[in-house]
């Protein structure tokens, strides 16, 4: 047996444990489902640490902060649109200070917006002329000057089926329903879908549900998976 086809016939032997249809060793899915930044976007973990070299603050603790009460903080309400920009500049700053540095909401908003990573658009775009895609992001509502939505006006989006956005919906990953809605709409199981996204918290709903997921830390990592799992050429 070849190296790549043994590596594949893991890759099927995992679907199984996952709970994906497979036929003669091959995993069968229907449609693959994708977060937005950090994904088809560099993360902004690189840019936190950066921010934090400079301004002396703590490693990580930009991360700790977006961590600390993390269903319902500063970050959380504005992913779900439940304040706008202004007050999350002021609430994001109470924590920080509660935590023991002064940062503003306002300057850590545009750390968000990483470089593009048009490799995973073109795997986006084969994966579409074979399989439903659909995405799920955390993103934030209108207004602030938001550079990140040219990219939703961007081809990138239409090669999605249906995309769900938590600043228009009112939930944010990781609830489970709003996994449970992109199933609905793309009208697969949970088993027959690969999801991807760069925070492990956001990928284990999916992976109770059934999906087989893909953490994208190293994009390239990430689609020789992805395209092990689908089974034909991203690139």
């Amino acid at each position: 047996m070849a190296p790549a086809d043994a590596a594949f016939n893991e890759r099927a032997g995992d679907a199984i444990r996952w709970g994906s249809a497979v036929r003669e060793g091959r995993a069968m899915f229907e449609a693959v489902i994708w977060d937005f930044g950090g994904v088809f976007t560099a993360s902004p973990f690189e840019a936190f640490a950066t921010f934090e070299r400079a301004r002396g603050l703590p490693k990580d603790f930009v991360r700790r902060v977006n961590a600390t009460n993390h269903l319902e903080n500063a970050w959380a309400r504005l992913e779900r649109a439940e304040i706008d920009h202004d007050t999350f500049d002021e609430l994001f700053a109470a924590e920080c200070r509660a935590l023991g540095q002064e940062v503003r909401g306002r300057d850590v908003l545009p750390l968000l917006f990483g470089e593009a990573r048009p490799a995973m658009a073109e795997a986006l775009r084969r994966i579409h002329a074979r399989l439903k895609t659909g995405c799920i992001t955390n993103n934030l509502p209108a207004g602030g000057g938001n550079p990140m939505a040219s990219m939703y006006k961007s081809d990138i989006m239409v090669h999605f089926d249906h995309v769900i956005e938590s600043a228009k919906i009112g939930l944010r990953k990781p609830d489970p329903r709003i996994y449970q809605m992109m199933v609905a709409a793309l009208e697969v199981a949970p088993a027959a879908c690969i999801y991807l996204d760069d925070l492990g918290v956001n990928l284990k709903p999916a992976r109770a549900m059934g999906m087989a997921t893909i953490k994208v830390v190293d994009p390239d990592v990430a689609l020789a998976e992805l395209a092990a799992l689908v089974g034909f050429a991203l690139r």
